[in-house]
Order: structure tokens, then C-alpha cells, then sequence
């Protein structure tokens, strides 16, 4: 099986319930200037027109993902080629947590609060039973050394058999916690996407300039 046909799958589930509240906050139009920060265009096809959009990623974009009402950038999340306030709103989907560590984190967020006026910043909850990116419970709250030793019996490794997948998780993901959140975003408030009540993502939401 494909892992990445169930990573599909439940975003399919949260990403459209979430896009439509993005889009409410900010009351979302067409001439609305979005930076995506880190993303691509899967998210902006849960949504019912597209705003004025700009993707940064470090990463070009695949070919069905070239699209001519969408300029894509490619630059580093810690240090974007973009003036101060120059979006009316930074959207960023499941990043922040993959950039580093909490330095590169902090970088990653004053970045944002620079380049936008508003931004609304979704990363998975560290508290929440379930790591995503693993398809497992509870491996996130081991100690890192003893993590490893169990990281071949998750979900997503059974499934992928990707040899890489370790190495990768241990040096990209940084899972974040609400209280880091709002230490990194100082002026935002803190809303929680829930899954049978308990916290799975954390919001971090700036909507006024």
C-alpha cells in the first residue's frame, strides 16, 4: 500500500474543514494577496476560488502543480525574499515543525509575522496520542534515543519499508507544543483543531494588522 494514498486520506478528512475556516477568519476574497508558506497546491483545492497566491517553498513545484494564477517562489522558510507586510495574510500548513530546531522555528516565525499583516500558522499538537507523521501512538513522547530503537515498528514505516524514513523524521521533525506556539507568536491567539475531543492541531491565529 502507498503511505502516501493514507496520508491522503485523512487530509481529506481535516484539510477542507480546515481551509474553510481559514477562509472565514479572514474573510478570504479573491484579491486577498496569501502567502503559502511551505505548502503547494493540494490545500487550494479544498476551497471554493483561489485568492491572490504566492507559494514559497524550498522545492519547485511539480509539473501538475504549475499554474498561471499562482507565482511559487523558491526560498527558505527562515529568511524569505519579501518586504515587510507585503501579504495581507501568511498561511502555513503543517511546516513550522519541519524547518529545524527551535531556533530555526523562531526564524521561521519572525519571518511570518514580518512578511504578513494577519497569518494563520496550523502545526500538529505535540500532546496529541497520535504522531502524523509516523501513524503512531505515543512514539513522540519517548526519549529520542529509545524512540529510535521502535521507530521500524510504526505504522508508516510497515507500510513504506522507506529506509530513509528515520534518519529523516529524527532530523526534520520538531513536534511543537501550544505553549511554544504562543511563545513563537506572541501576538496571536491559540485555537485547536480537535479529533474525538482532543486537542490534534494547534492554530495559531493573528487577524488583525
Amino acid at each position: 500500500m502507498d503511505i502516501h494514498k493514507i496520508y491522503y486520506l485523512f487530509q481529506k478528512k481535516f484539510r477542507p474543514t480546515r481551509m474553510k475556516r481559514f477562509y472565514e477568519i479572514f474573510n478570504i476574497r479573491p484579491d486577498t494577496k496569501v502567502l503559502d508558506v511551505g505548502g503547494g497546491l493540494l490545500n487550494w483545492t479544498f476551497v471554493p476560488y483561489r485568492p491572490k497566491l504566492t507559494i514559497l517553498n524550498i522545492l519547485p513545484p511539480s509539473p501538475a502543480e504549475i499554474s498561471l494564477d499562482v507565482e511559487w517562489i523558491i526560498g527558505d522558510a527562515r529568511c524569505m525574499p519579501f518586504k515587510d507586510k507585503s501579504f495581507d495574510v501568511v498561511f502555513s500548513n503543517s511546516v513550522i515543525e519541519h524547518v529545524g530546531n527551535y531556533d530555526d522555528q523562531k526564524m521561521c516565525a519572525e519571518e511570518i509575522r514580518r512578511v504578513g499583516k494577519c497569518y494563520f500558522v496550523q502545526t500538529p499538537n505535540f500532546y496529541f496520542p497520535v504522531e502524523p507523521h509516523l501513524i503512531t501512538p505515543f512514539v513522540h513522547w519517548l526519549p529520542r534515543k529509545i524512540a529510535k530503537k521502535f521507530i521500524k515498528l510504526t505504522l508508516s514505516y510497515l507500510i513504506s519499508r522507506d529506509e530513509s524514513l528515520p534518519k529523516r523524521y529524527f532530523e526534520e521533525v520538531r513536534l511543537l507544543t501550544p505553549k511554544e506556539m504562543k511563545q513563537l507568536f506572541p501576538d496571536a491567539i491559540i485555537e485547536f483543531e480537535r479529533w474525538l475531543g482532543i486537542p490534534k492541531s494547534i492554530y495559531t491565529i493573528k487577524n488583525y494588522c
